[in-house]
């Protein structure tokens, strides 16, 4: 499900909504351990939530595929609190409440003549949640979404709000936090005036393009995906978002690959009307950045998710070691995603310190086969730096991923200064933190 409305809603002792146990993520595949579920619609009921409980997470517009937020005494979902968008016109900035999906914000910048600098594949996230991940679209020169974030208002443990902007001490490993210091109940954004942007997709771009000239390839758009299911002998599509005032250089030839004349989803058996405008046909920014349409619910229940991003230096490498892998790979993939980041400083973003290269697979929903080759998958990718994506599903068996992260004892220090008695510490916070 995609909004935080679940089956057996009813009142709490706050006037918040709550859920019975039984409640599970977007795509189905994780059932929540928790004994219940509030939904408040208030900062006061929240505030009085989080002092009721010993442990608490925040639960946006629940498409994490792991425990990520988890718990098992209660999940506060942020989808009812104020989302009240305000522009700062002479700032340049949005702000808005934590629980607001993108889509909607999106829509409501464009109306007003602003825009954000990217969106992800899917507007249906919430804020806070997607920003907590490091969560991205793609771009040789775009940041992850997390970068256009200028300050966050956190409710912690003890009942304050605390109010951080950048440039303030802690910022950095602030906006990235996975929930581990309190809940994000307000973000202001970096705006940009509203643009036209246009996709067309290419078919069968020849592997000696992308392994040859990768850069070139990814840096002819403003946007650059490219989707494979690796045993293919080219890559199936070339999906590319440009600008509209910018001038186009790219014909109906993309470095082999044919130009399409007819819309076409990723994942052949999928309803190509959800996705967004193809075709070069030019419209507002919030309905090009996207592949889906915000209208159209995607095929929730029927896929699990896995992410590695590679640091940019190394990508090369890691596309050949996936492409030897196909075999095995091939069988649980729907499709597989590879678009680019640009580095930033943000402590636990999965670009800091380098630009990335993001390898997304999604898979069948058939959890045991997909643990079967994920070890495989991180054996060949995390050697190589590959961070995985936070909400996504992984295993790190061996513990290898939180010494791909330089500023994670300052994050450990940050956590203890926000959430003293660790009342926001889940499991999968524990397992990275130690």
């Amino acid at each position: 499900m995609l909004g935080d409305d679940g089956p057996g809603a009813s009142a709490g002792s706050t006037g918040s909504k709550e859920t019975a146990v039984g409640e599970r993520n977007w795509a189905g595949n994780y059932e929540y351990r928790a004994a219940r579920i509030a939904q408040p619609s208030s900062i006061d009921e929240l505030r009085e939530l989080i002092a009721g409980s010993p442990s608490v997470r925040a639960l946006g517009s629940r498409h994490s595929f792991n425990d990520l937020a988890d718990d098992d005494r209660l999940l506060v979902s942020t989808a009812s609190l104020p989302s009240t968008v305000q522009i700062d016109a002479d700032a340049r900035t949005v702000t808005v409440g934590g629980g607001t999906r993108y889509g909607d914000l999106a829509r409501q910048l464009q109306e007003s003549g602003w825009a954000l600098h990217n969106l992800a594949s899917l507007p249906h996230i919430s804020v806070a949640g997607a920003i907590a991940t490091a969560t991205h679209g793609s771009g040789d020169r775009n940041g992850n979404l997390a970068t256009a974030v200028r300050a966050l208002r956190i409710l912690r443990a003890d009942s304050e709000l605390v109010d951080i902007a950048r440039g303030d001490a802690g910022f950095d490993g602030a906006v990235v936090s996975l929930g581990a210091l309190g809940v994000v109940v307000e973000v202001t954004l970096d705006i940009v005036p509203t643009f036209d942007a246009s996709q067309r997709l290419f078919e069968n771009l020849p592997w000696d393009a992308v392994t040859g000239r990768f850069d070139d390839v990814t840096s002819a758009a403003y946007s650059v995906s490219l989707f494979t299911t690796w045993d293919e002998p080219t890559v199936g599509l070339a999906w590319l978002k440009e600008r509209a005032d910018v001038s186009s250089t790219i014909g109906d030839d993309f470095f082999g690959a044919r130009a399409l004349t007819a819309p076409r989803h990723m994942i052949p058996t999928m309803d190509v009307r959800n996705t967004t405008e193809q075709l070069g046909v030019a419209g507002p920014w919030n309905e090009r950045l996207p592949h889906f349409r915000f209208e159209f619910t995607p095929s929730n229940g029927e896929e699990i998710q896995s992410e590695y991003l590679v640091p940019r230096a190394r990508a090369v490498e890691a596309i050949e070691a996936v492409r030897r892998l196909a075999p095995l790979i091939a069988p649980v993939l729907q499709i597989s995603e590879i678009r680019t980041v640009a580095a930033d400083e943000l402590w636990l973003s999965s670009a800091q310190g380098t630009d990335a290269v993001g390898l997304h697979f999604t898979w069948f929903r058939d959890q045991p086969a997909v643990e079967a080759v994920l070890p495989a998958l991180e054996g060949a990718l995390l050697p190589l730096g590959a961070r995985p994506h936070w909400g996504k599903l992984y295993l790190d068996r061996d513990h290898v991923v939180p010494g791909l992260y330089p500023r994670l004892a300052e994050f450990r220090d940050l956590v203890h200064a926000y959430d003293p008695d660790g009342r926001f510490r889940n499991a999968f916070v524990e397992r990275l933190l130690g």
